[in-house]
């Protein structure tokens, strides 16, 4: 997906979207099924086939939802990072939101992270993703399922925004995924310009 966008720091009304979908996963979920939700389950399967462990690298949709579950506080980014988030946790997939103006190249490649691959995810520091299915732009990895890179993250300033929704197995219609976020970038962010492509790895 891509989109142009107005981002700020997360609204009451984004605020509100994000609650409403932690609350159906706390009222559709327990704590020892989240990992059995088909989006999660299909990615956890990829890390093993992969060679990683989605135990100490958990997706982050399993991140989020356990979060949530566990009855600990949501914390809040901005605008279009919590649409997202709010999208991933309803949809069961992991979703790379990336600022489309810092990606190097016009194209993003799907692989497999390498031995000693440098990448630094948001909020981690270095990540190990020998072993993770990665994105990469001609510099190098910008998302995995566990954590998206800090060098093209989206803050308050983005304008321009591409998506990268990880489906490994089906839980929600690919179509009504770019539904719900089309819906909310275009009420919570000014979302303009709005694009989907689906493609099969």
């Amino acid at each position: 997906m891509q989109a142009r966008i107005v981002n700020a720091p997360t609204l009451p009304a984004v605020q509100a979207a994000l609650a409403k979908a932690a609350d159906y996963v706390k009222g559709h979920f327990a704590l020892a099924d989240i990992n059995k939700r088909p989006g999660i389950a299909a990615t956890r399967q990829a890390y093993k086939a992969c060679g990683k462990d989605p135990n100490r690298y958990r997706p982050s949709q399993e991140q989020l939802c356990r979060r949530i579950v566990s009855g600990k506080e949501l914390y809040f980014v901005n605008n279009v990072v919590d649409v997202f988030n709010a999208v991933s946790v309803l949809s069961g997939y992991s979703i790379g939101a990336f600022d489309a103006d810092k990606i190097q190249g016009d194209k993003l490649a799907l692989g497999v992270g390498r031995s000693g691959e440098p990448y630094v995810g948001i909020g981690r520091g270095e990540l190990n993703i020998e072993g993770m299915p990665v994105f990469r732009d001609m510099v190098g990895g910008v998302g995995t399922p566990t954590s998206d890179n800090e060098r093209t993250k989206i803050d308050v300033g983005t304008t321009s925004i591409l998506v990268c929704v990880n489906v490994y197995a089906d839980e929600m219609p690919v179509d009504e995924v770019a539904a719900l976020s089309r819906s909310l970038l275009e009420e919570h962010c000014a979302a303009t310009g709005f694009s989907v492509r689906v493609a099969c790895a």
